[in-house]
């Protein structure tokens, strides 16, 4: 059996579904994942925006940034791609995920000036991803 499945060759949002509730719980008192409930907060609140239409939101087991939870990966054929971690699964992240991946779509390589940012994804970068048979140059 591979790990591998297939998933969406346009711009994705992944999402670690096995992220921790919080640094000191692994679980909410329902016993759900941090990610888990991450990954319906996004889902939720991507419904009925058309800037986020050609988005795929996807998940996955363990995206090894246990200690910056609830992470996300963003990526998209010929766009920077990124890992943005330390977030509490909440519909306010999840909105400002999204606005941020709006801006992402719309740009040309995934560059979103600063001042585009929503306040609730700065300082929730870890890294910034090349697309396949890309290297950044500035």
């Amino acid at each position: 059996m591979s790990l591998l499945q297939a998933a969406s060759e346009g711009p994705a949002l992944i999402v670690c579904n096995t992220c921790r509730w919080s640094a000191d719980e692994r679980e909410d008192a329902e016993g759900v994942r941090g990610g888990a409930r991450m990954f319906e907060a996004l889902i939720e609140a991507a419904k009925g925006d058309d800037r986020l239409a050609e988005l795929a939101i996807e998940q996955m087991p363990c995206l090894f940034n246990c200690s910056q939870h609830c992470s996300i990966h963003l990526r998209g054929p010929g766009k920077i791609g990124y890992v943005l971690g330390k977030f509490e699964p909440t519909a306010e992240a999840a909105k400002a995920i999204l606005d941020y991946v709006a801006a992402w779509l719309e740009s040309a390589e995934g560059v979103v000036p600063y001042r585009q940012w929503p306040e609730g994804v700065k300082g929730h970068f870890i890294v910034r991803t090349p697309p396949p048979e890309r290297v950044v140059v500035s």
